[in-house]
């Protein structure tokens, strides 16, 4: 699959974007692990979630859906979970493989996971160190997937300092913590999205978090939940930055999560001058939500504030694609954690903007980009879905065609992303 996209056009109307993706994988997890009945609307039914939901039934929990945004778990309890009949395939999703880590730490059974070319090469030492803390066995490649947990271990609570800010480590860990003997600390070096804290809390389980110290005890339960999942900030920031680039673009977000972990790609559109306005707050669930109106601006270049680098992690492709459209310089500085994604996102993004006629400089730790005018030209997303779109909504600001290959993996996280872009005016097209 590849996309190709005409330069030009504006960004109107209203649109909800796919169910957050955390939210959806963390869903199905505790679900799993709860007792009673969960259900949950606005699940995303893309491939990365789709591979937690088979993972889980493959471990015995009955979960009927997703369809149309709904789903029902009948939850087996903490020690419910089966032996699998087969290795658990996490296809493109580094949060299912990290999480369902921890929970398979303290089975009675053993369980192999593995993934697609791109999963099995990405970093997993991460997780499987503090595991191994608490007590955990656990086979790698050379710290990479596939990954054997082998079951029969007894968990302790540990106090842990994750060297880097990460929230599939501190939920990794968290989750291994509901097994374990005694109290689990995790301390942030900076704050993370925090939706397994609200989650567990919303399951009944007890939590506490101050100065960013998060600990739980082990040994309690979950009760099943009703749930209402708020539309993805990683899937909306694409139209946040399209709206934004795009001259006599209007448009409106509906029921978009604006959890303060996830927010930073607002507070950096905001700083570099984007028109973006909350409406209508409230609260779905335990998550802050809102509508969010944007308008065409004329961005300009800033210097990325550090402590926003962990709150917007998953948006910096589209947000390089606003520093290419604004005036002057954009710096980004302390985001190490973009070369280990599903690509290296720095280098990946840098030779796309560099063939799009973009100046820019690679820096070990993140990138400096010169906004200027973008031309037309053939992307290589590395398997990555987030470049795919990311370079899509470039196109806006191009003075000519945007070919984008390998477009298959959007699947994993916006699998209606081509038409949904299309219905607010993308000149876009699929083609195989």
């Amino acid at each position: 699959m590849r996309f190709q996209v005409k330069p030009g056009g504006s960004i109107t109307g209203r649109l909800r974007a796919p169910g957050d993706k955390s939210i959806s994988h963390r869903t199905i997890m505790l679900g799993s692990i709860a007792e009673g009945i969960t259900e949950a609307t606005g699940f995303l039914e893309g491939q990365d979630a789709l591979c937690t939901v088979n993972a889980f039934r493959a471990m015995g929990v009955t979960i009927d859906g997703p369809r149309d945004g709904q789903v029902r778990i009948q939850g087996v309890g903490l020690h419910g979970l089966k032996e699998p009949n087969e290795t658990l395939d996490m296809g493109n999703s580094g949060t299912s493989i990290r999480l369902i880590s921890g929970l398979l730490a303290a089975q009675s059974f053993d369980a192999t996971m593995t993934g697609d070319a791109s999963l099995t090469k990405r970093p997993m030492g991460r997780v499987i160190t503090p595991l191994q803390q608490m007590g955990a066995v656990i086979d790698s490649h050379d710290e990479r997937p596939p990954l054997t947990v082998r079951g029969g271990q007894s968990l302790k609570g540990i106090h842990y300092v994750m060297p880097m800010a990460s929230a599939q480590v501190k939920s990794c860990v968290l989750l291994a913590g509901l097994y374990a003997e005694g109290r689990t600390s995790v301390i942030e070096p900076a704050p993370t999205r925090d939706h397994t804290e609200r989650m567990l809390q919303g399951f009944g389980y007890a939590v506490d978090s101050e100065n960013g110290v998060i600990s739980l005890s082990g040994g309690g339960n979950l009760q099943g939940a009703q749930l209402d999942i708020p539309a993805d900030i990683s899937s909306a920031a694409f139209f946040l930055v399209a709206a934004s680039i795009s001259e006599g673009s209007d448009l409106i977000l509906e029921h978009v999560g604006i959890n303060p972990t996830r927010s930073g790609v607002i507070t950096i559109l905001t700083l570099m001058g984007a028109d973006i306005e909350i409406m209508n707050e409230r609260t779905v669930g335990g998550e802050p939500v809102a509508d969010l109106s944007v308008r065409s601006a004329k961005l300009k270049g800033i210097e990325i504030p550090e402590e926003l680098v962990p709150l917007a992690i998953d948006e910096f492709p589209v947000l390089f694609i606003a520093a290419a459209c604004a005036d002057g310089e954009t710096v980004l500085s302390g985001a190490e954690e973009l070369r280990v994604k599903e690509s290296d996102r720095i280098a990946s993004m840098a030779e796309g903007l560099t063939r799009l006629g973009i100046a820019n400089e690679v820096m070990p730790d993140g990138i400096r980009i010169q906004g200027g005018r973008m031309t037309g030209g053939e992307i290589d997303t590395y398997h990555d879905h987030r470049i795919a779109m990311s370079f899509s909504i470039a196109a806006l600001r191009a003075n000519g065609d945007i070919i984008v290959n390998d477009c298959d993996h959007v699947a994993t996280s916006f699998p209606n992303f081509a038409s949904l872009s299309k219905g607010i005016g993308l000149r876009i097209t699929e083609a195989l």
